[in-house]
């Protein structure tokens, strides 16, 4: 007795993902390299500008205690997790700046995210964990830490030494980002595959492409 199309239907399975993987390159091959290169660019400064557009949005799920995901922070991990320490710095810096004239230039975002992407640079580079789901929420999570801190030791350091009461203030600032902290890493590392899987899926294609 046979059975109809059994080893026919496994084999196309097993190679339909490939053809559709593949399919894709060729037709972006045609475009000429100023066109790709155009796209790439619209790419970043569309994602940039998206979550720069989203860090005011609190929808639901977005929120803990009144604070949201640091899109910013999550981009600029993207961004630095597979290039050089300078790419990562220059990327924080620039994203930073664009923070600062959303919010406040003095204590200012550009050095935390510098910082950010340095580190995220360095990590990738040294290889200490593998690219997937849970080290790159890792990779958010710590880095949501890092920059949380760095912006608090910023605070801190402007109110200079003026006695009992600035104690007090001092000690407020780490209390509040104590609670920020925590709750912006726990959002941003769970909201982290909605910015870093697009755009790493967009960044290998054209580095296929171009190679």
């Amino acid at each position: 007795m046979k059975i109809p199309g059994f080893l026919g239907n496994k084999n196309k399975i097993a190679t339909k993902p490939d053809r559709n993987f593949k399919s894709l390159i060729p037709q972006w091959k045609l475009w000429h390299p100023r066109v790709r290169q155009l796209l790439d660019c619209l790419v970043i400064f569309g994602s940039v500008l998206l979550c720069l557009l989203m860090l005011p949005t609190r929808l639901p799920g977005m929120e803990l205690l009144g604070i949201g995901p640091n899109w910013l922070l999550i981009w600029v991990v993207a961004w630095s997790v597979k290039r050089s320490v300078f790419e990562g710095a220059v990327a924080g810096i620039v994203l930073g700046l664009l923070q600062d004239a959303l919010t406040a230039p003095n204590p200012t975002h550009a050095l935390s995210l510098g910082i950010v992407g340095m580190l995220t640079s360095l990590i990738q580079k040294q290889r200490f964990i593998q690219e997937d789901f849970i080290s790159i929420a890792l990779i958010v999570f710590g880095m949501a830490v890092i920059a949380d801190t760095i912006f608090a030791v910023q605070l801190s350091l402007m109110g200079g030494s003026c006695g009992e009461e600035c104690i007090r203030k001092v000690e407020d600032i780490w209390t509040y980002y104590q609670r920020v902290a925590l709750a912006s890493a726990i959002l941003s590392s769970l909201w982290a595959p909605v910015v870093y899987y697009p755009l790493n899926h967009w960044w290998q294609q054209m580095k296929l492409i171009n190679n």
